[in-house]
């Protein structure tokens, strides 16, 4: 019982991060338009963490898209402004998108 117990709080600290990211996406209503791992009506997350993957500044750049929209990069539907995302948030849901794999 211990040892089950032991194994499931090790399971917990891990997932918790990622969890807490994916909850924060979803009360953005991000989730509205995208997933982690299929394209919806904009890329998955993967997708994205993939085309951004050894850019130094892709955080600040997905926040900025995150905040003030963007078109033309994904085809021609643009992403909406969510200028009620503030920046740490932004940059939160940018740094977890990009953990994607």
């Amino acid at each position: 019982m211990k040892r089950t117990l032991i194994t499931l709080a090790m399971t917990l600290s891990v997932a918790a991060p990622a969890m807490a990211d994916l909850a924060l996406a979803t009360s953005k209503n991000c989730m509205a338009c995208h997933a982690v791992d299929k394209k919806m009506v904009g890329p998955s997350y993967k997708d994205v963490a993939a085309k951004y993957a050894g850019q130094k500044d892709a955080v600040d750049k997905l926040a900025t898209k995150i905040i003030k929209g963007s078109s033309g990069v994904w085809g021609p539907v643009p992403m909406p402004a969510n200028a009620q995302v503030a920046e740490a948030d932004a940059k939160k849901l940018a740094a977890w998108v990009m953990t994607q794999k």
